[in-house]
């Protein structure tokens, strides 16, 4: 069990790191800073962190899942699709790959003419009001982090249904990924992820830790949403019918012969 949850923690770092550096790292370097002429922007954002779940999906999903978001972990424990004891496993993974991506986020920047120093400005950080891009207040933030995770969740929550094709979760949970940050990236910069806040918000500093619990609270109320409505279309498993096969008829019952079962 401790190696399992070793491999656990470590696919879940390795999907944070990549979802951080992928998504964060592309609002920091590619979207004009840098390289003004060439800035990717709100689409290439979103399609940035879309498609950095999309490929930890199928690299991590046969390990872990692939949640690299508490808010998706526990809105699956609320779903009972994880048990709770497996959720720190799970939360010191996601953490620690956060850091790291943020981190690595800051070393490359660093090379850059002249350095960089992170800060609430320029680091890709979630906020409301001044640090928020299209300067929303914080009822705004409030409720599209609430909605958009418990739409996350919802998504994910999808992908474990015995009907769906496995082969299409890290497809259609990218694309809702993507998706999201369309709406809001405006509104908040996107978090949905409390993980993907920490690990900006450490480095940057100021008002980016001020306002930072907002975008944990947020992502958790939205998990448990997503986690409700899924409930009311999630089937219970059936247990196989046992069907008798009478293979002797009334002589057999006669006799208190019990034919073997037969499990569809």
């Amino acid at each position: 069990m401790l190696a399992s949850r070793s491999r656990i923690a470590v696919a879940e770092a390795i999907g944070t790191f990549v979802l951080v550096l992928g998504g964060a790292g592309t609002a920091v370097l590619a979207t004009g800073g840098f390289f003004g002429a060439g800035s990717v922007g709100v689409l290439g954002v979103a399609l940035a962190f879309g498609l950095s779940l999309l490929i930890m999906a199928y690299a991590i999903g046969n390990i872990s899942g692939c949640h690299i978001n508490p808010a998706v972990s526990v809105g699956l424990v609320l779903a009972r699709k994880l048990s709770l004891k497996e959720l720190p496993t799970y939360l010191a993974g996601q953490v620690v790959g956060g850091i790291a991506g943020g981190l690595a986020i800051w070393a490359i920047a660093a090379g850059a003419a002249g350095g960089f120093e992170p800060s609430p400005a320029n680091f890709a950080v979630n906020g409301w009001g001044e640090l928020s891009p299209g300067g929303f207040g914080l009822t705004s933030v409030a409720v599209a982090e609430i909605l958009l995770t418990a739409l996350l969740v919802f998504v994910v929550l999808s992908t474990t249904h015995r009907r769906f094709v496995p082969v299409a979760g890290g497809l259609s949970v990218g694309l809702t990924l993507a998706l999201i940050h369309l709406i809001s990236i405006p509104i908040s910069n996107t978090s949905v992820n409390p993980v993907r806040s920490l690990a900006m918000a450490v480095f940057a500093g100021g008002d980016a830790l001020v306002q930072l619990w907002a975008f944990v609270v947020f992502p958790l109320v939205g998990a448990a949403l997503g986690a409700l409505a899924w409930s009311f279309l999630d089937e219970p498993e059936r247990e196989p019918e046992v069907l008798t096969l009478d293979l002797e008829g009334p002589a057999g019952e006669a006799e208190g012969h019990q034919p073997p079962p037969i499990r569809t």
